[in-house]
């Protein structure tokens, strides 16, 4: 069984078509890419697969089970977690307690039994912790423990992020541009931290990003998306040669230049 099939998925804002008919089965252990210039419907995709949108049509099936329609909590509580393109952390909060938060929907005691602290809540609550814990020190983030997020660099904003997404045990995580704002250096350190990831953790992983330098180094198979529509898809050397894709990301002048160049060279 598939981890993750999408069948003619497509979704309208009013009279503004942003996915059309969207068709795509991810394996799982995969690292898939997403890409397309801006306003391809990209992040579209991401918000109905976790939940934020519901899909104007088709399906998204989740090991198995029609997953589209369903609230966040509900595809978080199924094993998909996901990261946004804008860094959305509480920095009210310490890095701990956001990595903390992320575990809400596995707890398993409510008000009454927090309020009375019992055997359940205690157990509960250690487990929350021991969680957290491990996730900082595997992602190196032990040291900023009880720092707030606003004080703390980019890049380390960011692995924050991923580190409440992996806290929530998921089976599938979907990366929406984790290399934004970053320099070179820490985006050389961010294509080995998704490989590892993935590894470590035995997860799925789905990425959105512009930055062709992560998804060429890290994507075994991407999709393409301009305006809503698939393009191209395959592995990243079938990807890069593709004239579709080419001319959406360059216009048609340049295509026809990468083409008479690569004619020329061979």
């Amino acid at each position: 069984m598939a981890l993750l099939e999408i069948e003619r998925l497509t979704h309208f804002f009013g009279g503004l078509r942003a996915v059309y008919d969207l068709n795509l089965t991810i394996q799982g252990g995969e690292l898939m890419g997403l890409i397309g210039p801006n306003g391809a419907g990209k992040t579209t995709v991401f918000n109905m697969v976790s939940g934020f949108y519901r899909p104007s049509q088709g399906q998204i099936r989740f090991l198995g089970r029609d997953i589209g329609g369903l609230r966040p909590h509900q595809v978080t509580a199924l094993g998909i977690a996901r990261t946004f393109q804008n860094i959305r952390l509480w920095n009210s909060l310490s890095v701990f307690e956001n990595i903390c938060v992320s575990q809400h929907h596995q707890l398993g005691y409510g008000f009454l039994q927090s309020v009375l602290r019992t055997p359940r809540f205690v157990k509960s609550e250690r487990r929350v912790k021991k969680t957290a814990e491990e996730v900082m020190d595997l992602l190196g983030l032990r040291p900023y423990a009880l720092e707030f997020p606003k004080n703390l660099p980019y890049g380390l904003q960011r692995r924050v992020e991923i580190g409440r997404a992996l806290s929530a045990r998921p089976r599938l995580l979907l990366l929406d541009e984790p290399a934004a704002g970053m320099n070179p250096g820490e985006v050389g350190g961010l294509i080995e931290t998704i490989r590892w990831i993935r590894d470590e953790f035995k997860l799925t992983i789905w990425l959105i990003e512009h930055q062709m330098r992560v998804v060429m180094n890290v994507c075994e198979n991407m999709l393409v998306l301009d305006f809503g529509e698939t393009i191209g898809e395959g592995r990243p050397d079938e990807i890069r040669r593709n004239p579709r894709v080419i001319k959406a990301y360059l216009g048609e002048e340049e295509e026809e230049q990468s083409a008479d160049s690569s004619a020329n060279k061979y």
